[in-house]
């Protein structure tokens, strides 16, 4: 992707080595390897499981509701390194730019004001408004301060465990969250909130899963305005793929517990990540991104 040199966002803000109310500059979560209220090695496992790696299990966030171990936000946020310091942070800025450039126009054309989410960069755990935010459970959106939470050492994890390499995959993490902050504006994520009271847990889940849909078709829509402002480079369209593919639910179920539980399935299988992320791109139009009155 060719992104050097080009306009930060203004709204990323960074916490890294901060102290969010749980952890001191440059501290890492404990975890021991079981007994004594640690975290065993099973446990973080499972963790990462309900992450799904592109962020924790909707169901507990995307409601915008307070965990137990929730609060307000910290406060302890302060400006990004100067622009050629830090190329990861100024990467996840001139992405996050891109989205706004797109989701501005977008949404001027249909009448409307496309008002930017916070990108919340932290090392290690962090509180936002929605509760915890840790590392071993990915990137997120919490629709209750509308921000977008990330750990950089998630794009570690995504190429060395799960196969994702490349800054186009990483591009489209943020992109996909960004797409949720799209979904809470236009009222996706209350109306999925009011009517989950009445759906059964396998309901819910599958509800779940065209929401996560929807978020992926967005980035395919950002993929396409980033090709038109020509940003794209060979094999780029390639590494988003190759993610929808690494983090589809059946396949990181397989991986991980030697099976897939379909009824289990909040973000979709693979295939169908893969297939509306490129709806998005392909098309390039919000309209295509209906994930609720068509099959997926």
């Amino acid at each position: 992707m060719k992104w050097s040199g080009r306009k930060r966002s203004g709204n990323v803000v960074d916490r890294r080595g901060a102290r969010g109310g749980m952890l001191g500059p440059g501290r890492s979560p404990g975890i021991r390897m079981g007994g004594g209220g640690g975290l065993s090695v099973g446990a973080v496992v499972i963790i990462i499981i309900i992450g799904m790696v592109f962020g924790i299990n909707p169901l507990t966030l995307l409601d915008g509701s307070v965990g137990p171990t929730g609060g307000t936000a910290a406060s302890s946020s302060q400006q990004l390194p100067a622009e050629g310091e830090d190329e990861l942070a100024d990467f996840v800025a001139v992405v996050v730019q891109e989205t706004e450039d797109l989701w501005h126009q977008v949404f001027a054309e249909n009448g409307m004001t496309y008002e930017p989410a916070t990108v919340v960069l932290f090392s290690g755990q962090d509180r936002s408004a929605c509760g915890l935010a840790d590392a071993r459970t990915g990137p997120f959106y919490c629709p209750s301060d509308r921000s977008v939470y990330i750990d950089l050492s998630f794009y570690e994890q995504l190429h060395r465990e799960f196969g994702a390499p490349g800054d186009f995959a990483q591009a489209y993490v943020i992109a996909h969250e960004i797409g949720h902050h799209v979904q809470q504006l236009t009222g996706v994520l209350t109306q999925f909130n009011q009517a989950r009271q009445r759906m059964s847990t396998e309901e819910v889940n599958a509800y779940s899963v065209r929401i996560e849909l929807q978020a992926d078709c967005y980035a395919g829509i950002w993929a396409n305005y980033a090709g038109q402002q020509n940003l794209l480079e060979s094999g780029d369209i390639e590494e988003a793929l190759n993610a929808a593919e690494q983090i589809g639910d059946d396949t990181i179920q397989e991986r991980t517990q030697g099976m897939a539980i379909p009824k289990t399935f909040t973000h979709g299988t693979s295939a169908q990540r893969q297939a509306w992320f490129s709806r998005g791109y392909e098309s390039g139009d919000v309209s295509a991104c209906d994930t609720y009155s068509v099959a997926i």
